[in-house]
């Protein structure tokens, strides 16, 4: 500025700085105002420190040079010695434009690389937390660990969708239950709630691959550092029930049709996938119903060789068993037994995950009363922002925790409560029969999913077996005499 002197160079006593702010575009407050003091008229000359300090995207800096010339201003570079009132330094000035914006989608193309190298290692490189898994900072970067309560949400929430194989009753029961998406702290510090579940962020959920210990990039998967959450078997699984429902809806109607008796309950005997049903209608208009396996549906028979099953026949055959099973004392003892199997499987899960809840809540407990101490120890006449969030954030995470510790418990209590007896068993069956003819096709299909847990079809062998829930045969029972008593 001493040397220009000579010229007439005033220096305004307005500074034009965008601190934090990124040459990648003009969106910057301080180059606003700037842009407004020069259609004002109130600017002839324009002073940076370095070229790319204005912009480093060239067609951004074409068009801040043409609002330059369209208000006469100048523009002169501190470090570079170059100046616009000339055609050498107009010259001069594109050239060094162009080669900024090449040095920062240089840049960026290399920070892609770097980012692909680390996903293909395995390593959680940025974006938004999945639910489930936490964050630990190290050395070598960030890890995903995994978050014993919100982990227990996420594997019952793929439970639910097996069971239910749609999103919106999923949607439904995490609404009554109070689940959310993740909470998560921005990077000045504010912690973000997460929201209610809805349709599409549960479908994100259950198509996410970090939950089997995987991460994705530009379409490929690679082992991931991380802990899974949910096993591949019933991650796959949700998978093809997922793409079989987009496949089938406001087409064949799907699994929603209320004569659907064996929707989420048939598996295909041959691959282990479920078996969806689906409709359509023949030349004479008559309503055909059957179900087919989503592997056969998705990959052809060639490698399931499960193409479709009629509906009817099936369903048919599935609620004869149930009404026979009181003429077969064998064959009721065997059911018992798999039941029992069933729920002592389960009840050992059960303890599992009770064990992990506790100590993860014996956890946050401490370190909630290690900050509660250290904030009674401060002496200063305000208390520590950042330690009052934390604490506020382990209070939330401990009521989580609480919330998951008791569903677990009750679910584990009414396991241990509820051991299968014969006599309860061949109680339930005597009521089948005469209940079950009252009983409207959405009725039927409620009592189906009570009483029982699978359905296998082996259409090679045409075998069907039938897995009763561990809880089923006692809860058909009371259902059996409230509708007895509505009946009558």
């Amino acid at each position: 500025m001493q040397s220009q002197r000579h010229e007439g160079w005033v220096v305004l006593p307005q500074l034009y700085h965008d601190g934090g702010f990124t040459g990648g575009n003009t969106d910057r407050p301080a180059l606003q105002r700037l842009l407004a003091d020069i259609e004002a008229g109130e600017i002839d000359v324009v002073i940076v420190y370095k070229i790319d300090r204005l912009s480093r995207s060239l067609v951004d800096f074409l068009q801040l040079m043409q609002r330059f010339d369209d208000h006469n201003v100048a523009l002169a570079s501190v470090t570079q010695q170059i100046r616009t009132d000339s055609s050498m330094g107009r010259l001069m000035l594109n050239i060094l434009a162009a080669f900024g914006e090449y040095e920062r989608e240089l840049i960026a193309e290399r920070t892609k690389d770097k980012m692909g190298a680390a996903r293909r290692k395995g390593k959680f490189v940025g974006g938004g937390l999945p639910l489930g898994y936490d964050l630990d900072a190290g050395p070598t970067g960030s890890k995903l660990r995994v978050n014993p309560t919100e982990a227990t949400t996420v594997r019952e929430l793929f439970r639910l969708y097996r069971m239910h194989q749609g999103l919106l009753p999923v949607v439904k029961e995490a609404a009554k239950r109070g689940w959310r998406t993740k909470t998560w702290v921005t990077r000045d510090g504010k912690v973000k709630e997460g929201g209610m579940l809805d349709r599409p962020n549960l479908h994100r959920l259950l198509t996410n691959v970090v939950y089997i210990g995987k991460v994705e990039y530009e379409g490929e998967t690679f082992e991931g550092e991380h802990e899974a959450i949910i096993d591949e078997v019933l991650f796959n699984e949700v998978q093809a029930m997922l793409k079989g429902q987009a496949r089938t809806k406001g087409i064949h109607g799907g699994n929603g049709h209320p004569d659907a008796l064996l929707k989420s309950l048939l598996r295909c005997g041959h691959c282990g996938y479920a078996m969806i049903h689906g409709h359509t209608r023949k030349s004479t208009g008559t309503r055909y119903r059957y179900y087919t396996c989503t592997t056969s549906q998705k990959h052809g028979v060639g490698i399931c060789p499960t193409s479709t099953v009629p509906a009817a026949a099936l369903e048919g055959f599935v609620v004869e068993q149930i009404r026979t099973l009181t003429t077969q004392p064998a064959m009721m003892q065997q059911v018992i037994a798999e039941a029992e199997s069933v729920r002592a499987t389960r009840v050992t899960e059960l303890q599992q995950d009770v064990t992990t809840l506790e100590t993860h809540l014996l956890e946050r407990e401490r370190a909630g009363q290690h900050l509660a101490r250290v904030l009674e120890a401060e002496e200063a006449a305000s208390p520590n922002t950042l330690i009052l969030e934390q604490l506020q954030q382990i209070e939330r995470e401990i009521a989580d925790t609480s919330q998951a510790l008791a569903e677990v418990r009750q679910e584990l209590a009414a396991l241990t409560a509820r051991k299968v007896s014969l006599h309860t068993f061949r109680a339930a069956l005597e009521l089948f029969d005469p209940v079950w003819e009252v009983l409207y096709p959405v009725e039927r299909a409620r009592i189906l999913r009570l009483l029982i847990e699978q359905v296998d079809y082996n259409a090679g062998t045409g075998k069907v077996g039938i897995t009763f829930r561990p809880t089923g045969i006692a809860a058909l029972y009371d259902e059996m005499v409230a509708a007895q008593h509505c009946a009558q």
